[in-house]
């Protein structure tokens, strides 16, 4: 087994599905960026919900803002829904697992809100009920997927955004996924007033 061939092969994987999406996604990613300073911009906050490797994004995305990105600024607000371990397990065993995101964007969740939701699948059911709440507060959607973006692609609507990665697999996904959080957090930095202007 050549090892050293083994991780080459991750390395070239990754930067050719950065190379093959980068296009589409980077005005859809400005898009999204947009709409996401605007509401931190305006006093609002950022909700962000997945599964696995996608609530530890959630997390990172949260700490981003919350800390700092790159340049120093207040303190933006951010919630990751998946790291509350009273609140996730209350929900799943009184309601349904499927209810963990949703009914905490139910209790804080407010008109001009963002919620950021990930699923490498585009068929995870608490994300997708996530969204459904929601829309219910008047909440844009960020939504990050993968392969063809599943339930999730399709039940956005005309005030969410979509960044869809098309890829079947997993790991490729969320390093995609990681680079647009990245993407996000610069563009809020570079959005909000007091922002420097890039050299």
């Amino acid at each position: 087994m050549d090892t050293t061939a083994i991780a080459l092969r991750h390395f070239d994987d990754a930067i050719a599905l950065k190379q093959r999406v980068r296009d589409g996604l980077a005005p859809a990613v400005a898009r999204a960026g947009a709409t996401l300073a605007l509401a931190l911009g305006r006093g609002h906050k950022a909700l962000a919900c997945g599964n696995g490797g996608s609530a530890a994004d959630c997390q990172h995305f949260a700490a981003e803002l919350v800390g700092r990105f790159e340049r120093e600024r207040a303190g933006l607000p951010a919630i990751a829904l998946t790291v509350d371990t009273s609140a996730l397990t209350a929900i799943a065993n009184d309601y349904a697992y499927d209810a963990v995101f949703s009914r905490q964007v139910e209790a804080l969740g407010q008109p001009g809100d963002v919620l950021l939701a990930l699923s490498t699948s585009g068929n995870s059911r608490n994300v997708l009920a996530a969204i459904e709440a929601a829309r219910r507060r008047a909440m844009p959607v960020i939504a990050l997927t993968g392969r063809d973006g599943g339930a999730i692609g399709r039940a956005l609507g005309p005030n969410d955004h979509h960044l869809n990665v098309p890829e079947a697999r997993t790991a490729r996904v969320q390093e995609v996924h990681i680079l647009l959080l990245h993407c996000l957090c610069d563009l809020v930095d570079q959005t909000l007033p007091g922002a420097p202007a890039h050299a």
